[in-house]
C-alpha cells in the first residue's frame, strides 16, 4: 500500500520469535521524501486499510513535520520517516536479533 505512493526502502520485520517483546507482531517500516510525502502516505493508508480491510488505527502518534509517524493496527504498527530519522533511530538496528526481515523492497 505505501509502495503505491512512491515510499522507499520498505522492511517488514516479523517480531513473533520466543525472544522478541510483545509489543506488535511485526513493523513497516518505510521512508518518505519529504513531510508532504509522510502525510500523503498516513492519509493514503488510512484509506487503503478501511476499504480493504474496515481496519481503523489504534492510534497514530507523531507529524509528519517531525520526520516520523507510527500508525498503531495492533498487530501491525507501521513507521513513516523521512531519511534523516529513520537513520537516526535505526529501528530495524534496534530489533536486529529479535526480529525477522520477511520483506525488503528498496
Amino acid at each position: 500500500m505505501v509502495e503505491d505512493k512512491k515510499a522507499i526502502n520498505i522492511v517488514l520485520l516479523n517480531l513473533t520469535s520466543e525472544v522478541a517483546v510483545n509489543l506488535a507482531d511485526y513493523f513497516v517500516i518505510c521512508t518518505g521524501t519529504s513531510d508532504r510525502q509522510l502525510n500523503a502516505l498516513v492519509d493514503h493508508l488510512r484509506v487503503e486499510m478501511k476499504e480493504k480491510y474496515d481496519l481503523l488505527p489504534l492510534s497514530v502518534q507523531g507529524t509528519a513535520d517531525s520526520g516520523w509517524v507510527l500508525v498503531d493496527y495492533g498487530y501491525v504498527i507501521i513507521h513513516l520517516f523521512l531519511e534523516e530519522k529513520r537513520q537516526y533511530y535505526d529501528l530495524e538496528g534496534l530489533w536486529r536479533k529479535q526480529a525477522q526481515v520477511l520483506l525488503s523492497i528498496q
